[in-house]
């Protein structure tokens, strides 16, 4: 339970339209397999600029059938990035293939095109980049480098709706994309997912596999031609997401203010680096992440001290690889993907969502300012001060790990 003086990390903006919505659908009494799933699919594919979209239950769902309709399975590679939430790997997990990473590009955090060109072998059968945090993956650099070789090209854009590239929406570069409409999320249907593609076959087998492997328009309810799951999305969850549509532009306007608001609150305090955006780039701001600069204190100080005051922060993200069950699964080690590593271990999640108000952002900046530089020295505190205590601060951690009769101590393994 959130106090009502703490800022929370996110939150989902909600109308009296959606709730009215959603009411429409429980009075109606069709909540599943009805309307307004198919007006949903269809509003979402014309907004993004393909032709098919097929509504699921998650982010995940939607790339676990993708990939499986690919079929890319056992003895399959597949080229995508350390630096994602869990699932853009773990949905290659599902179906036997081999996940293989490749570092990030040190400013939007996104898979490099470069390493994935030197990453791609024999076994390689697609590629699936991320736009991570809402900023374009370099699509074009990727669909020449999968024409290059015969690879599917797959865009987790979960975390980008409404995102472009020059006057080209994300989620319509690849052969599939995906989004997802979690709580914090741009667009929310609770929990709920959607592929969008303009190859028809591929939808049509999306379709099928989330209805139990039903047959795509026509057949028996208890006639099953393939393996599916249960990956529906129901109507009430599509109602939310239509209201939520309805209002996508307005949503998208009033988080990028917000993040207008973070650029000026947090302009001159020392230790932080700002997300950076590139040229031709429409951003869609999922979350506001600031990365720590060498001479801050460590995160965990920086987070402690944010939390003190009420603002809820996370660390985004830990790279997959790093994760426990990949470390014991494949054998990662720290070192692996030093740039993925790098950002990782320094990145801060500040409150973010449509409804945060610019006295919120201002307090946000205000405590991680006293969370940076202290709480007597404030915003007086200058750059070259800051440099000046983090270097004292790092001779003290050396002077205290040195052994007393002087000589050299392993570490004992990467720090």
């Amino acid at each position: 339970m959130v106090s009502r003086d703490t800022i929370a990390l996110s939150g989902p903006s909600i109308t009296r339209g959606e709730e009215r919505a959603v009411a429409a659908v429980l009075r109606s009494r069709r909540l599943a397999l009805g309307p307004r799933v198919a007006e949903f699919e269809r509003k979402l594919a014309r907004y993004t600029g393909v032709r098919h979209g097929v509504a699921v239950s998650s982010g995940t769902a939607a790339l676990h059938l993708v990939v499986r309709a690919l079929g890319i399975g056992p003895g399959d590679e597949v080229v995508t990035t350390p630096f994602s939430f869990v699932a853009s790997s773990n949905c290659l997990l599902y179906e036997g293939a081999m996940p293989v990473f490749c570092d990030v590009e040190p400013d939007t955090f996104n898979i490099d095109p470069a390493a994935v060109a030197a990453a791609i072998t024999p076994r390689t059968r697609a590629i699936l980049a991320v736009d991570v945090f809402g900023h374009p993956a370099d699509w074009p650099a990727l669909r020449r480098i999968a024409r290059r070789h015969g690879l599917a090209l797959v865009e987790d854009s979960c975390e980008a709706l409404g995102a472009a590239l020059g006057r080209r929406r994300c989620g319509s570069f690849g052969d599939a994309a995906v989004f997802a409409f979690y709580p914090n999320k741009q667009l929310t249907t609770g929990e709920g997912g959607m592929i969008v593609t303009n190859r028809a076959r591929l939808a049509g087998l999306c379709r099928s596999m989330a209805n139990q492997g039903r047959r795509e328009r026509s057949g028996s309810w208890l006639e099953h031609v393939r393996l599916g799951f249960n990956y529906r999305m129901s109507e009430l969850n599509a109602a939310l997401g239509l209201a939520q549509f309805a209002r996508i532009s307005t949503i998208l306007v009033r988080r990028a203010r917000v993040a207008r608001w973070y650029g000026q609150e947090l302009s001159g305090i020392p230790g932080i680096e700002l997300p950076r955006v590139r040229p031709r780039v429409r951003m869609s701001w999922f979350v506001y992440v600031v990365r720590l600069g060498p001479d801050a204190p460590a995160r965990a100080c920086v987070l402690a001290g944010l939390r003190s005051r009420g603002i809820e922060c996370s660390d985004y993200f830990r790279p997959i690889h790093l994760q426990p069950c990949y470390r014991e699964r494949f054998g990662f080690k720290p070192g692996d993907f030093p740039v993925a590593e790098a950002v990782g271990a320094r990145t801060v999640a500040l409150p973010f969502h449509a409804g945060l108000g610019r006295a919120e952002v201002r307090r946000v900046a205000d405590a991680l300012r006293v969370a940076l530089i202290g709480p007597h020295r404030g915003g007086r505190t200058t750059a070259g001060a800051a440099g000046r205590a983090g270097r004292q601060r790092k001779k003290r951690e050396t002077d205290s790990r040195r052994p007393e009769d002087g000589r050299r101590r392993s570490n004992g393994g990467v720090q």
